[in-house]
């Protein structure tokens, strides 16, 4: 059974506003750029927390 775009578009936009939340997040909690957040993210192709965590750690090692 395939959904049609109008019912998933909802989704897809919840699913995009928790994602900003969360780099905003991550942004606060570790004083680093939003846009920062992002490119990690991009990086990774995730949007998991924990994941995110240990690359901005990683990053913050190296410098």
């Amino acid at each position: 059974m395939a959904q049609t775009p109008a019912k998933a578009a909802p989704q897809d936009a919840q699913d995009a506003a928790r994602v900003e939340e969360e780099i905003a997040y991550l942004a606060k909690r570790h004083r680093i750029s939003p846009a920062i957040v992002r490119e990690i993210v991009r990086r990774l192709g995730s949007a998991e927390r924990a994941a995110v965590e240990r690359e901005i750690k990683r990053g913050q090692m190296r410098r």
